[in-house]
């Protein structure tokens, strides 16, 4: 099929799909959760779970499409992205941000409706943060574009206890601390692999802009800062023994695959240790969940 018909068909629902980026929503989902349970001892209320999900989700899923649209000329260049629905012309740009809008409008509505106010202002401060700040401006303009695009992607567990509690506090501040440092090592592993794609889109991803091994150094010095700020959780008392030894093995792990990398100039590693961080993220808040019920079922067992 030509591009011309495939750009006069009608976009499928599996097109459609492809704009939302399921696999990174379903992580941001997943942490909003975890947001929502550790911000309560008892039942999280079915409405906060419910529409919190929805209207996060669907947010996360508006900044992605939008995120198509910006950068459909980048995606058609890169060999990662160039089979997304835009660069394929399985869509207009028309069809995607209106679809992107839809989106956007009908996840404020509901965590407004059915939430609260503060959790639909801090989305909305997040998807502004991703889908403008960051794709229009900071990717364009800085290698340090991950570094401060990063905090629309550490919000999900602010905004998953916000939806529960009505406010933020010092525990729901260091889920996104720990976020907004993990993101940096996390993406900067996939840009060693991606550098010659991103410098032919011109996009100033640090191994462009610094080289590789200026990167790598900065992936082990944020890799350790990371180690440090999860110990936190622990030192304030906000999660106990189980959590401080997964997070302490995992962050070994981390460590572990960012000084190997250093002195490694396998891009296969790199992507070995873009692949680790995402189950290092994803184990981290499972460690989270089981410190807090095991907490929760020993204080119930002993009083």
């Amino acid at each position: 099929m030509g591009k011309l018909e495939r750009l006069n068909s009608t976009p499928t629902i599996q097109d459609y799909l492809g704009l939302c980026k399921l696999k990174v929503i379903s992580l941001i989902v997943f942490t909003a959760v975890v947001g929502m349970l550790l911000s309560t001892h008892g039942m999280v209320p079915l409405n906060a779970l419910i529409f919190g999900i929805l209207g996060i989700g669907m947010a996360a899923a508006s900044g992605a499409a939008i995120n198509h649209v910006v950068d459909h000329r980048i995606d058609s260049i890169m060999a990662r992205t160039k089979n997304r629905p835009l660069p394929k012309s399985c869509m207009t740009q028309k069809n995607a941000l209106i679809f992107a809008i839809g989106l956007g409008v009908l996840s404020m509505l509901i965590l407004l409706v059915f939430v609260n106010q503060l959790t639909a202002l801090l989305t909305f401060i997040a998807l502004i943060g991703y889908a403008v700040i960051y794709t229009m401006f900071l990717k364009r303009s800085t290698p340090q574009n991950i570094v401060w695009g990063g905090a629309a992607g550490a919000a999900p567990p602010v905004l998953g206890w916000t939806a529960v509690t009505g406010e933020i506090n010092q525990e729901a501040l260091l889920l996104f601390l720990i976020i907004f440092i993990w993101t940096p090592p996390h993406f900067w592993a996939l840009a060693i692999r991606r550098r010659k794609e991103y410098a032919k889109a011109d996009i100033p991803m640090l191994p462009v802009t610094h080289g590789v091994q200026f990167t790598k150094l900065h992936i082990v010095l944020y890799t350790i800062m990371l180690f440090s700020v999860t110990m936190l959780p622990f030192v304030v008392h906000m999660s106990g023994h189980i959590y401080l030894a997964g997070a302490v093995s995992l962050g070994i792990g981390f460590v572990y695959y960012a000084i190997k990398l250093y002195y490694n100039d396998s891009d296969q590693l790199a992507m070995k240790t873009f692949g680790y961080s995402i189950f290092y993220l994803s184990c981290l808040f499972a460690f989270f969940l089981i410190d807090h019920y095991a907490r929760i079922f020993l204080r119930g067992w002993f009083t």
